[in-house]
């Protein structure tokens, strides 16, 4: 057996490997930094052996209690993804799985490549709806891309998503798609009506650096980018701070934070609650927002989610409440599982890059619902 994890996005620590029966080893922690929860690796010389994947740190993990009813996904083709048996005992994660064929790759959740996301930018750039632009790099000097879709102008409303700031949350990538794709379709009439209406900014990913690494949570610098909005360097955060600043130039009446979730087998969204400015307006909003986005998507649900900051009392160092603060805009993180719909269990796939996908797809329909009330 060879275990291997020297690839985009690999992360994996060997211990020993010449038993399959209990191969043992730990996840690296990210860069510069002491968070660990994402891996990504490749295990050959594996078909029809009992395979028993032993991860021994796993419970010095970052969200140890997102490893209670997970399970790891795994692939053959590195297309499809499916979810193998899995248990925690309160100390190691266990992945168990006899390969039908002699590579297998497993992951945390089904990753999403620097070369996919290359060419999904190239593929949307030919929509005459796209205009593809470059925010500035980032500390590695990866380009920082920034997706213009429609056309400025007197009245429209401008609206920003952006994805990825926690790198191993792959779920946001695969949402990008589904999002984008509907905003290029000509026959989407939806999506034409929200172009009529609005201008969108979207950076599919904020956080190409730590993409890449195989982190899960911060870029190379070692910085959680959802905490230095209130003050982004580009020493420490360039992602934010140049995606700040393009927001300033443009204004804000919309921001949709899009990520993913350890612990919680749901989709939801956490809104600004807390912050010292929050309006009857960006609460209306909000309600519209969820109650159009339950409509279009049944995945989707408001019951379960976390706690709301009690008034004045919001993070101001996270995207969606600073966004919401400063610009006085509908200011919202979308967070989808990492394990499944607990509502809509799938035994196969669990939560997948699909189910990310048509969630895009339908918080177009919650967004054409709410442009006309984004503004007094």
């Amino acid at each position: 057996m060879h275990i291997s994890a020297n690839f985009d996005s690999g992360n994996i620590e060997v211990i020993d490997a010449t038993d399959a029966a209990n191969v043992r080893l730990n996840i690296r922690k990210d860069t510069n930094s002491d968070f660990f929860q994402w891996f990504n690796f490749r295990a050959v010389g594996v078909q029809g052996t009992d395979c028993a994947f032993r991860i021994e740190n796993a419970s010095q993990a970052s969200y140890a209690k997102g490893w209670e009813d997970y399970r790891a996904v795994a692939s053959y083709d590195r297309e499809i993804w499916f979810r193998v048996p899995t248990e925690y005992d309160g100390t190691v994660l266990t992945i168990r799985h006899t390969p039908e064929y002699n590579a297998v790759h497993y992951a945390y959740f089904a990753p999403y490549s620097t070369e996919r996301y290359r060419d999904y930018m190239a593929y949307c750039q030919s929509s005459p709806r796209v205009s593809l632009d470059v925010l500035g790099q980032t500390l590695d000097g990866a380009d920082l891309d920034m997706l213009v879709i429609g056309t400025p102008g007197e009245g429209k409303r401008v609206c920003w998503v952006v994805g990825r700031q926690h790198p191993g949350e792959t779920q946001a990538s695969w949402w990008m798609e589904g999002f984008v794709d509907r905003l290029t379709d000509d026959a989407d009439p939806v999506a034409r009506a929200v172009l009529d209406k609005a201008v969108l900014y979207v950076v599919p990913n904020m956080n190409p650096d730590g993409s890449r690494r195989g982190n899960l949570r911060v870029n190379a610098a070692g910085t959680n980018l959802n905490r230095e909005w209130a003050e982004p360097s580009m020493e420490k955060s360039p992602e934010v701070f140049l995606t700040r600043e393009k927001m300033r130039e443009t204004g804000v009446d919309f921001c949709l934070d899009v990520h993913g979730d350890e612990a919680l087998p749901y989709a939801f969204i956490a809104g600004a609650d807390g912050i010292p400015s929050l309006t009857e307006r960006q609460k209306k909003s909000k309600e519209n927002f969820d109650a159009a986005l339950v409509r279009a998507n049944p995945d989707y649900q408001t019951e379960k989610g976390y706690p709301k900051a009690s008034p004045g009392k919001g993070n101001l160092t996270l995207c969606s409440s600073h966004v919401a603060e400063y610009f006085g805009a509908l200011g919202m993180t979308l967070e989808m599982p990492f394990k499944d719909n607990a509502n809509a269990p799938d035994a196969q796939v669990g939560w997948s890059p699909d189910r990310s996908r048509h969630l895009g797809n339908g918080c177009l329909d919650a967004l054409y619902a709410v442009l006309d009330g984004l503004r007094d």
